[in-house]
């Protein structure tokens, strides 16, 4: 079933010391909603996280994870160490992954499937760049992307799936995407979707915009009616600003 979701991507951000701050301002002031609430920390503090949420309804996961089981891959994390200590979902295909590490659609095919097979939950990240708006190939490479990355995996498999669209081109560009035009991509990735797996599964299929959401414009990006939450990132640092969008719904 499709649910709300508002995630906070906190980047490499906060120490430990901050992070346990952030994460007890949170606990206290967290409204009581049906949105699901997420938190991605950095590794280190990922442990922490887990203890520190525990019976309090939000979900912790990872920013990133490597694709392969173990092995001699220095600085690398595996799916199974996220589980161990209780990380069940993964952020996977941010456009800093693909930007500054070079992250193909071939590679998150491949840590897609090591995820799924550790029972984890993705968050999928995909989204066109500025030039690629501007030549209006947005929805071409939307498809590609998606056709690339997870139109390989079978239809149980979508049910530890979530889509994070992110319009590169607005973030950090001076460029600024309407709701309007968030809400007519996530219809076509919805469209495209069915498409290829039927109606039942795109319908359930949660899809959170990543698209510089804040407090001042969450209300009306969430009303929308394709877009089912968002993955924030700046405004995920602050409790005060990351509760605001979770009042969004």
């Amino acid at each position: 079933m499709r649910k709300n979701i508002v995630a906070g991507n906190w980047k490499m951000h906060k120490n430990q010391q901050e992070t346990i701050a952030l994460l007890e301002e949170i606990i206290a002031k967290k409204p009581n909603t049906t949105t699901e609430i997420i938190v991605a920390p950095t590794f280190v503090n990922l442990a922490k996280a887990v203890e520190k949420t525990n019976g309090h309804n939000i979900t912790v996961a990872a920013q990133n994870m490597h694709q392969a089981e173990g092995g001699a891959f220095t600085g690398e994390i595996s799916a199974h160490m996220l589980t161990d200590i209780g990380v069940n979902t993964v952020i996977l295909g941010h456009s800093e992954r693909r930007a500054y590490f070079h992250e193909t659609d071939a590679l998150l095919a491949n840590k897609v499937d090591t995820a799924l097979k550790h029972e984890m939950r993705i968050i999928f990240c995909f989204g066109e760049e500025l030039k690629d708006r501007q030549d209006n190939n947005h929805f071409n490479v939307v498809e590609y992307q998606l056709r690339d990355g997870l139109f390989h995996l079978d239809k149980k498999d979508w049910a530890n799936i979530v889509l994070a669209y992110e319009p590169v081109w607005a973030i950090g560009t001076g460029e600024t995407a309407s709701p309007d035009q968030a809400q007519e991509m996530h219809k076509f990735i919805r469209t495209l979707v069915e498409k290829v797996y039927g109606f039942d599964i795109a319908d359930d299929l949660t899809i959170l915009y990543g698209g510089s959401v804040k407090p001042d414009n969450a209300k009306e990006i969430f009303s929308k009616p394709d877009v089912d939450g968002g993955l924030i990132g700046g405004a995920a640092l602050k409790a005060d600003d990351f509760l605001a969008i979770v009042n969004g719904f």
